[in-house]
């Protein structure tokens, strides 16, 4: 971890969880690749809307990045990279764009919470993701789903 606001952040949370003294040190992320949805969607898992979270795996891949599994904590940061809370993940789900469900797109939040709205927004997203390795989505690209709960 090489953000100092994370390590404060996760120093905090280890001092009030001992249980936790053990564990991997967590990713930090934040969500998207703008300030506003960053920045959106970070305030969406603060107020408790946002549960759940998507990722390419072929964008993955190409970014040499692993897996969520189950159990992993994450930093969550604003686009500037100031730390707001941290997650857990509970479970990880991996299935084809076109079979992504209103139930998951509920617990993303996206827009107002139906399926079309993150369609839209990840179809967006992983256009712009994928272009630098010049790729492009298509329907039946696997998706990862993450869902976690906000533990600090």
């Amino acid at each position: 971890m090489k953000n100092h606001s994370a390590e404060n952040m996760w120093g905090d949370f280890l001092n009030a969880h001992l249980e936790f003294a053990f564990e991997h040190t967590p990713k930090v992320y934040h969500f998207f690749d703008n300030e506003k949805d960053a920045n959106h969607n970070l305030e969406l898992v603060i107020s408790g809307v946002k549960k759940a979270t998507s990722y390419s795996l072929l964008g993955l891949q190409q970014q040499k990045k692993a897996l969520p599994k189950r159990g992993d904590f994450t930093v969550l940061t604003d686009v500037d990279g100031k730390a707001k809370c941290i997650v857990r993940t509970t479970s990880v789900r991996m299935m084809p764009f076109f079979s992504i469900t209103a139930e998951h797109a509920k617990m993303e939040g996206q827009g107002d919470g139906g399926l079309a709205d993150w369609q839209r927004v990840y179809w967006e997203f992983f256009q712009r993701e994928l272009k630098e390795f010049e790729r492009k989505p298509n329907e039946s690209m696997i998706i990862v789903c993450e869902y976690f709960e906000k533990v600090f």
